[in-house]
């Protein structure tokens, strides 16, 4: 067995990170890492009311994040992961400080508590960051239903999408690929999967040498 590799995939709300994620699982021989978003047991609360229960639901995604990065860390082969740590903090907690959601002490103690956990984990090998237009993600979010994300405010995802550009424009941890998800169908376009896949190999040759479709034959 080769030595690990991580693959990350970034995007705001609705951007297909999961999709994504499960089209690289069927296609490689990866161990894939989801979103701990049914597991936050802050989630519905935070929905319905940001500013009380902020901290505590960004607390326990970053928490739970550093140890998705963990085990990632100890993983041999290759992992992918649906949305990372540096996301949770210089994205989402950033966004809602900035909205005055997270009190200037609470905030505090979440980057300090931060920026202690990344000194402690490796940076992906490769960030896939998933570009996509507001009027798809929204009705993409609209589409999947799910309850408590209907009542998202337009101006809180488009502080997400401003912040995301911001963080991406800045990172230089590891290798980069870009793609524009409300153009690349990769569930059913045939044409894309193979794309996506060249685009992917091109950067990672030799860690998803191994698909699938080759092992089972």
């Amino acid at each position: 067995m080769g030595q690990r590799k991580f693959i990350a995939i970034a995007g705001n709300i609705g951007t297909g990170k999961s999709s994504l994620l499960e089209f690289l699982t069927s296609t490689y021989d990866v161990a894939p890492f989801y979103e701990p978003n049914e597991a936050n047991p802050y989630l519905a609360d935070f929905y319905a009311d940001m500013k009380r229960w902020a901290f505590q639901s960004q607390m326990f995604f970053l928490s739970n994040k550093f140890r998705m990065h963990q085990e990632a860390d100890r993983r041999r082969g290759v992992v992918v992961l649906d949305r990372t740590i540096y996301e949770d903090a210089e994205v989402f907690a950033t966004a809602l400080y900035r909205m005055r959601k997270i009190d200037r002490r609470d905030w505090e103690t979440y980057w300090d508590f931060y920026q202690t956990l990344v000194r402690a984990i490796q940076p992906p090998d490769l960030m896939i960051y998933l570009r996509c237009p507001m009027r798809v993600l929204r009705r993409r979010i609209r589409m999947r239903g799910r309850g408590m994300e209907q009542d998202i405010p337009l101006s809180y995802l488009k502080r997400l999408d401003r912040l995301y550009e911001e963080w991406f424009g800045r990172y230089t941890l590891g290798e980069v690929l870009v793609l524009k998800s409300d153009r690349l169908d990769f569930v059913h376009d045939l044409v894309d999967r193979q794309d996506v896949r060249s685009r992917v190999e091109a950067l990672l040759p030799a860690s998803l040498c191994r698909t699938r479709r080759r092992q089972s034959v």
